[in-house]
């Protein structure tokens, strides 16, 4: 931030015009902030000194899309504002709310009142090192970092090249194993069984949601999203290609973010017989509200006729509330049956069939060399239904 100073003798001995320039206006003009000063000239060019520090760590009022300039007095918040007018409808909601989350909480009123050109990396990573001593975890500080650079990315773009991305070349603190949370433990085969057993006090939808994530693994939102058309009774498999987010305007399906995620599986005949103990009761919710069941319709929906996805959230409810009355370790939560299915099956199926059962990215290729659903991923849903009713070996303590 530029300034000049300059005596004014007609304004008494000692007098000096302090100017600190502002940056431009909406046409273009250059605006300054302008204040009288008495006192020595060391005095005036120290105050001079403050008041261009000061203007640099100072707020900026976002401006709209007409003001905006992008150059000298641009700030992170600025940057992220023009993301957010030009850019944030591209993320998924999930992202977008938790980078508005971290702007908010981390950003805005911190490092955001800066002036991109007035900050480069060593400013970044001392923001960075004082939210880790402020007690911020490691992913909330990656997030961070993610929002900044994006932001301050596109700013240079915008700016016609002519501001830095000082986020460039930062480094994030380093955190220690003893710094890092405990790693999620996959749950005891006893410890699924007395969750599923405690959920069969809950309604059917709730439970049978809770009874297809313990036997597939699959994700939350990819249960939620499971549409009527996605079984195949004759061949017990169902097709995952879609997953449900949570929304600002509720639950809401979308595509898959990698093509791994999109595949086929096998089920047991436990857990087939439990989806059409559902669907029978969809029917009948369907009759008495005087709507058809539809074959496009959510497995897991609270609405007649399947119109519409269940809530990943309410589904992690049903699964905490199961878990309470089942006496379980209140560190297991939904995810934990992803875990699960993953130690639980690596005994009895190939590394490669068990990343494509789970959809992992990494098995892409592979399952160019296997058979849509192979011999092995029966295999692995015939062993998770075999335990899931207790009929299998009993699963080592982890």
């Amino acid at each position: 931030m530029s300034g000049s100073m300059r005596a004014r003798p007609d304004r008494g001995p000692d007098a000096w015009e302090l100017r600190v320039f502002l940056g431009r206006d909406g046409s273009g003009h250059v605006r300054h902030q302008s204040r009288l000063f008495r006192g020595s000239r060391r005095a005036a060019e120290k105050e001079l000194a403050r008041l261009i520090v000061k203007q640099d760590q100072a707020p900026a009022r976002v401006p709209d899309d007409a003001q905006r300039q992008w150059g000298p007095t641009t700030t992170f918040n600025d940057a992220i504002a023009g993301w957010r007018e030009n850019g944030w409808q591209d993320l998924s909601p999930t992202t977008a709310q938790r980078y508005e989350s971290i702007w908010r909480v981390h950003i805005r009123d911190t490092i955001g009142c800066r002036r991109i050109e007035s900050v480069g990396p060593y400013d970044v990573e001392r923001f960075f090192r004082k939210l880790k001593a402020d007690g911020v975890g490691r992913e909330t500080i990656r997030y961070s970092r993610s929002v900044l650079h994006r932001a301050c990315r596109l700013a240079r773009k915008w700016s016609g090249n002519t501001l830095s991305n000082p986020v460039t070349d930062t480094e994030l603190p380093v955190f220690t194993r003893a710094e890092l949370p405990e790693p999620v433990r996959a749950p005891r085969l006893d410890e699924v069984l007395a969750i599923l057993r405690a959920s069969e006090s809950l309604d059917i939808r709730y439970r049978s949601g809770l009874v297809v994530i313990a036997a597939t693994g699959m994700r939350r939102g990819e249960a939620c999203a499971l549409r009527w058309s996605d079984l195949d009774v004759a061949e017990a498999t169902l097709s995952i290609n879609e997953s449900v987010i949570a929304a600002p305007q509720g639950a809401a399906s979308k595509a898959p973010k990698t093509r791994a995620s999109i595949r086929r599986i096998a089920i047991d005949a436990g857990t087939l017989e439990v989806l059409e103990q559902l669907r029978f009761a969809q029917t009948e919710l369907a009759r008495i509200a005087e709507v058809r069941l539809l074959e496009s319709g959510f497995i897991l929906s609270m609405e007649p006729g399947g119109t519409a996805p269940m809530h990943p959230d309410t589904l992690s409810h049903a699964f905490a509330k199961a878990r309470k009355a089942a006496g379980v370790a209140s560190e297991l939560h939904l995810h934990s049956l992803r875990h699960f299915q993953a130690t639980a099956i690596d005994a009895v199926i190939s590394e490669r069939q068990k990343q494509s059962r789970l959809g992992w990215s990494t098995a892409h290729m592979a399952r160019h060399y296997t058979a849509a659903v192979g011999e092995e991923d029966r295999r692995a849903a015939e062993h998770i239904g075999r335990l899931l009713t207790g009929r299998g070996d009993p699963q080592p303590e982890q």
